[in-house]
């Protein structure tokens, strides 16, 4: 009997690891999980991108419906979802407001520039521990605050149109309505 049972072992074992491996095949890549969902978006009072002399911070954004997005001129997906958010702002539907990670300043306004801005504010992060506040894996990752100032939704990686139109809009809208 122990003979048969020291084959049986190993079997068992790979079988278990194979329904792990198969469950992942199912398994959404970008829903990456937040604590923060419905909890109040971490507070913070940063310099603006564009002048440091100036200050801003989500309490500023009580009572309002936006998307915070975190973003870098380093990171390459950030160019592959800019042109989405500049259409996005030219909605008027959601209100953007930017989290500039761990970036270069000079580097980030000329990207604004040459590329266009769709953000209502960015503040410059410099040292990235802010995004770490906000649970950033990385960039770009964006959120979606209510009229309270909840965290109603994080969507991680670019955001393209699909997402935009089926997801994030919608969601705006909703909060919106809200009273």
């Amino acid at each position: 009997m122990s003979r048969h049972l020291r084959y049986f072992i190993p079997l068992v074992i790979f079988l278990i690891m194979g329904g792990f491996l198969f469950k992942g095949l199912y398994l959404n890549p970008r829903a990456i999980p937040s604590v923060l969902i419905d909890k109040p978006a971490p507070q913070f009072t940063l310099p603006l991108l564009k002048d440091p002399g100036k200050t801003f911070s989500t309490s500023d954004l009580k009572g309002k419906v936006w998307l915070m997005n975190i973003w870098a001129t380093w990171c390459v997906s950030c160019r592959a979802e800019h042109a989405v958010l500049v259409e996005a702002a030219r909605t008027g539907e959601v209100e953007i407001y930017g989290l500039n990670y761990k970036d270069d300043r000079g580097a980030a306004k000329a990207w604004l520039n040459s590329l266009g801005d769709p953000y209502v504010l960015n503040a410059f992060d410099e040292e990235g521990r802010v995004g770490i506040d906000w649970g950033a894996y990385g960039t770009p990752e964006s959120f979606i605050v209510d009229k309270k100032g909840i965290i109603r939704y994080k969507f991680t990686g670019p955001i393209d149109r699909e997402s935009l139109h089926s997801i994030l809009l919608p969601m705006v809208k909703s909060l919106k309505a809200e009273s």
